[in-house]
């Protein structure tokens, strides 16, 4: 499959039906030329993409591979976290455009230039451009006609506490001279500082002017694979085994991988649900019922020793 002038469309359901807490659900697109025979991890993709948690950390993942370089993406939607399956659906579009959709509902949108970095940036700062020795950058400085009263300094910063008494039991051999301990002084102001003012100077925050990046290379086929896609690999990176993949689909028409979804996952996910709901009550009862058990045990068991320390008081 080539993208050269053609949507891409990227699907696949997941479910983690063992409450997955720690670890990746991602599926990577492949290039054709890659052998299954002599598959590694650190083999080039060029689209890894699907749900990643970690604790509270929740994010769905969508990382590019560009020009050697595996670009993150900037936004972080959460996705689904329960023991039901859910389909993720990635949409890549000839004008460099995407869409990120979950259980066939748009989550994310955007353009690959702004939310990955594809490119470097078209203007950078000058690296000529020297702020000047007299820029005044303080927006606020000391008023310089405020001046510190003579007699601030006068009262220090705690004092004898005046309601406090020698303990009658005091020895000044054993003890020393007693003295009242110290408390804060209530006349005491605390370090002086001039008011602030605004600076009849300022001029604002200083920026180096911006030029041309000539690094910058303009690329209007962001979205283009450059190689013909031809496999999908499961990336396994899990605390707790158990998760389910299945549906997977890539087309170039979005209308194909809608029909198909719905003839998959569509198809079954009320049931699906229906059933996930009834046993999740079926376990809710049951651990109701084994808290009541155990609840009544223990009663039991304060009873007989309550029965029991009687009977040695009447003895």
């Amino acid at each position: 499959m080539t993208t050269k002038t053609k949507k891409l469309v990227f699907s696949f359901t997941v479910k983690n039906e063992q409450s997955l807490t720690c670890g990746g659900t991602y599926l990577k697109l492949h290039y054709a030329s890659v052998d299954p025979a002599q598959y590694k991890r650190d083999v080039p993709y060029f689209i890894m993409f699907g749900p990643d948690q970690c604790g509270s950390d929740k994010k769905i993942h969508l990382i590019f591979n560009y020009k050697g370089q595996n670009l993150l993406w900037k936004k972080t939607p959460r996705p689904e976290s329960d023991k039901l399956t859910h389909v993720y659906t990635v949409i890549v579009n000839p004008d460099n455009t995407y869409e990120v959709q979950v259980d066939q509902k748009k989550v994310e949108s955007g353009s690959l230039d702004a939310d990955w970095d594809f490119l470097k940036p078209k203007q950078i700062d000058d690296p000529e451009d020297k702020k000047p020795e007299d820029w005044q950058d303080e927006e606020y400085i000391a008023d310089p006609e405020d001046k510190k009263p003579e007699d601030w300094d006068s009262e220090p910063e705690t004092v004898a506490d005046a309601e406090a008494t020698q303990p009658e039991d005091w020895d000044e051999d054993e003890d020393g001279k007693w003295e009242a301990p110290q408390v804060p002084n209530p006349k005491y102001k605390g370090q002086w500082k001039p008011k602030q003012i605004k600076n009849p100077e300022y001029k604002g925050q200083w920026k180096p002017k911006q030029i041309d990046n000539p690094e910058y290379i303009p690329d209007a086929e962001l979205y283009h694979s450059r190689e013909a896609l031809g496999h999908v690999a499961i990336d396994v990176w899990q605390v707790e085994s158990g998760s389910v993949f299945d549906n997977i689909i890539v087309a170039d028409n979005l209308e194909e991988v809608n029909a198909f979804v719905d003839k998959t996952w569509g198809a079954h996910k009320e049931a699906e649900k229906t059933a996930h709901d009834a046993a999740e009550e079926k376990k809710r009862a049951a651990e109701e019922e084994a808290r009541k058990k155990a609840e009544a045990e223990s009663k039991q068991e304060d009873d007989a020793e309550d029965d029991g320390a009687e009977d040695k008081d009447d003895l």
